[in-house]
């Protein structure tokens, strides 16, 4: 089943969102925009694994 995840799932004032078949390709897509757009997170295990919990499965 695929996944789904938006900015504004994380309290964020952002519009993206993004839909994979995988949770390990949608974490993927979703740290490219984090490095690109929100700079002033820090990548690591613990926002991926916030990034995780906040996947919803599509419908």
């Amino acid at each position: 089943m695929a996944k789904s995840i938006s900015c504004k799932d994380a309290g964020k004032t952002c519009n993206w969102s993004a839909t994979a078949e995988s949770e390990d390709k949608l974490l993927e897509i979703t740290l490219e925009h984090v490095k690109e757009h929100h700079k002033e997170l820090t990548i690591n295990s613990e926002l991926s694994k916030n990034i995780m919990a906040l996947m919803k499965d599509t419908s």
